[in-house]
C-alpha cells in the first residue's frame, strides 16, 4: 500500500498539536473552549491554502472522539452526504469537514440544513474565499465564522522539526540532518503554507541519497531545488488576491513607491494583467484626478502597451505608470463631487429643471414657457453670464470643492472661485 504524503500524515491529532492559529486554539480561546466543553457548533474556517483548515478540523475530531468524515462540495455528490447522514443517525453525531464549502449547490445545501439544525452533523466548512461574499446566507447563518491567519516562519519551522523527529508519522526513523539555512528556506519560501513546506521537505529527504555515514544531508541548495518559488498570496481565485489589490491602490494613494512596486510584483507573478490594468485606470482618475489629469492618458497608454507586448516585458510600462501615479499630486475632488451629487439624487433631492433650460425645439414649447429667458453664454463677454442652472431646491448647492495639490487643479480652483464670486 502506497504511503500517504508527509503533509497528510502530520496532520494534528489533537488541538494541542495544531501549529499556529493561537487566536483560536490556544488555551482559553474559542475553539479550544468548544472542544474542552464538547459543545461544538458548525463553523466555517477561511484563509489562504495550506495554513491549517483541514488540520484544525481533524484535530477537533481527534480531541472529541466523534466520527470524522471529509467531503468536497464540488466533487462529492448528494449520495455521499446521505451516507454521512446515515452514519450520524446511528452514532448520534458526525463531524463533517466540507472543503470548498462556498461551492455548495442548493440541492446539497437543502439536504444538509436539517442535520445542522438538529446537531447530528457538525459542519466544518473550509474555504479560501471570504464567506461574507461567497457563502450562501442559509449556511452562513448557522455557522460560526473563523478567519485563519497565515503561519509565521517560526510556526512553519515548528511543524518541520516535528516532522523530522516524529518516528511514527515523520522521518524520525531515518537519519536526516537539515542545515539551518535549508530549514530557514523551507520555513520562509512557502509564504506561510505549511503543506507546501512539508511537501518540499519530503521531496528533499526522499530524493537525497544517504552519505557514507548513513545520514541524509539536506543543504540549502537542495532546499531551494525542492521549493523553488514562494507561493503567492495573490491567488487570482482567493480572497487574498483582493487584499493585494487593495494594498496596491492604497500604497499608490499614499505615495509609497516601494510598497506599490512590491504589490505590483505580486500581481504580476499571479499573471493578472486584467486586474492590474483596471485598478491602475481607476487610481488615475480616483486618486490622482485633476491634480495631474494627463496621468490618466499616460496610464492608458502604458496599459495598452502592456497588453500588446505581454509578460514579462509588460512589467516595464506598468512600473512606469505605477511610479508616476505614486509621485503625482493627489486629488479626489471629482470623486467626492459626483458622489455627493448622486447622494442628493438618491435621497430625492432633485427638483424640476428650470423652465429657461428646458427643451424648446418643438411646436408649442413657447406656449408652455419652455426656453424663455435663456441667456446664451456665447453672446456675452468671456463666454459667461449669470443665470440659474440648478433646480430651485438646490440652487445654492456646491458639489465641487477644489483641491490645490497640483498646478492644473489650482488653475481650475481659481476659475471656479472667480465664477462663484460673480454669482
Amino acid at each position: 500500500m502506497q504511503q500517504k504524503p508527509l503533509a497528510f500524515r502530520m496532520r494534528p491529532r489533537t488541538i494541542e498539536e495544531v501549529v499556529g492559529q493561537e487566536h483560536l486554539v490556544s488555551d482559553g480561546k474559542i475553539i479550544a473552549r468548544m472542544v474542552k466543553a464538547k459543545q461544538l457548533t458548525s463553523m466555517i474556517l477561511y484563509g489562504p491554502p495550506g495554513i491549517g483548515k483541514t488540520s484544525i478540523a481533524s484535530a477537533i475530531a481527534g480531541s472529541t472522539k466523534y466520527a470524522f468524515r471529509t467531503l468536497n462540495a464540488v466533487t462529492n455528490n448528494k449520495k455521499d452526504m446521505e451516507i454521512v447522514a446515515a452514519e450520524a443517525k446511528m452514532s448520534g453525531k458526525v463531524i463533517l469537514l466540507l472543503d470548498e464549502v462556498h461551492r455548495l449547490d442548493k440541492g446539497k445545501q437543502d439536504f444538509l440544513l436539517p442535520y445542522l439544525e438538529n446537531g447530528m452533523i457538525t459542519l466544518i466548512g473550509a474555504t479560501t474565499s471570504n464567506p461574507y461574499h461567497a457563502i450562501n446566507p442559509a449556511i452562513r447563518s448557522r455557522c460560526q465564522i473563523f478567519e485563519l491567519k497565515p503561519l509565521s516562519p517560526e510556526d512553519v519551522k515548528k511543524a518541520l522539526i516535528r516532522a523530522l523527529k516524529d518516528e511514527e508519522r515523520g522521518f524520525g526513523h531515518l537519519k536526516v540532518e537539515v542545515s539551518d539555512e535549508a530549514l530557514d528556506h523551507f520555513a520562509t519560501a512557502s509564504n506561510g503554507d505549511v503543506r507546501s513546506s512539508l511537501n518540499a521537505l519530503e521531496l528533499a529527504v526522499l530524493s537525497t541519497d544517504e552519505g557514507d555515514n548513513g545520514v541524509i544531508q539536506i543543504d540549502v541548495k537542495t532546499a531551494e531545488e525542492c521549493l523553488q518559488k514562494k507561493s503567492l498570496a495573490a491567488d487570482k481565485d482567493g480572497d487574498g488576491h483582493y487584499d493585494v489589490l487593495s494594498a496596491f491602490q492604497k500604497s499608490i494613494r499614499g505615495s509609497d513607491v516601494d510598497a506599490a512596486l512590491h504589490y505590483l510584483g505580486r500581481l504580476i507573478e499571479a499573471g493578472d494583467l486584467v486586474s492590474i490594468s483596471r485598478r491602475l485606470l481607476v487610481i488615475a482618475y480616483e486618486d490622482i484626478g485633476l491634480a495631474n489629469p494627463q496621468a490618466g492618458a499616460r496610464t492608458l497608454a502604458a496599459i495598452e502597451t502592456s497588453e500588446r507586448i505581454g509578460f514579462p516585458e509588460a512589467r516595464i510600462p506598468l512600473a512606469n505608470a505605477v511610479i508616476e501615479l505614486c509621485l503625482s499630486p493627489k486629488s479626489n475632488s471629482a470623486v467626492i463631487a459626483i458622489s455627493d451629487a448622486l447622494s442628493d439624487i438618491q435621497k430625492g433631492l432633485s427638483g424640476e429643471v428650470p423652465d429657461h433650460l428646458r427643451d424648446a425645439h418643438y411646436k408649442g414649447a413657447k406656449e408652455l414657457g419652455r426656453g424663455i429667458g435663456y441667456l446664451y453664454p456665447h453672446d456675452y463677454e468671456n463666454g459667461w453670464v449669470r443665470q440659474q442652472y440648478l433646480p430651485n431646491r438646490l440652487k445654492n448647492k456646491q458639489y465641487y470643492k477644489p483641491k490645490k495639490t497640483g498646478k492644473f487643479e489650482q488653475a481650475l480652483a481659481n476659475v471656479y472661485e472667480n465664477l462663484n464670486g460673480k454669482k
